[in-house]
């Protein structure tokens, strides 16, 4: 049973299209291999993922279990990313990271670059 810091409950991910726009539009971008992540200041406390994976990207399975992965990643190793910003992941096709592990060295890579490294 996930309790305390493991749990992602559902307040820490975005759910509405409106939630998505504003990111989009006001977020700063940052593109990786195969996916972008766009973040901006939040009006929580905490920060919150958004994950959107484009159809192009395959079949429905493997869109899932991609959004699964960076999810794993998001709930293992929330500090590494932004704090108190909207996060979106912006998946392409050509991902090719296949664990959280993977998928959260990538993120911090492109954090480190930007000057944003937790």
């Amino acid at each position: 049973m996930a309790t305390g810091h493991y749990r992602l409950p559902k307040t820490c991910l975005l759910r509405k299209n409106q939630e998505f726009d504003w990111v989009y539009s006001r977020g700063r971008r940052l593109h990786g291999k195969g996916f972008s992540l766009i973040y901006a200041d939040g009006s929580t406390d905490w920060n919150r993922l958004g994950i959107s994976v484009r159809k192009k990207t395959g079949r429905a399975v493997d869109r899932n279990r991609i959004k699964r992965i960076i999810r794993e990643a998001f709930r293992l190793h929330r500090e590494s990313f932004p704090k108190k910003s909207d996060i979106v992941v912006t998946v392409r096709p050509g991902f090719s990271l296949r664990s959280p592990s993977e998928v959260l060295s990538a993120v911090v890579g492109l954090l480190r670059a930007d000057g944003r490294a937790a």
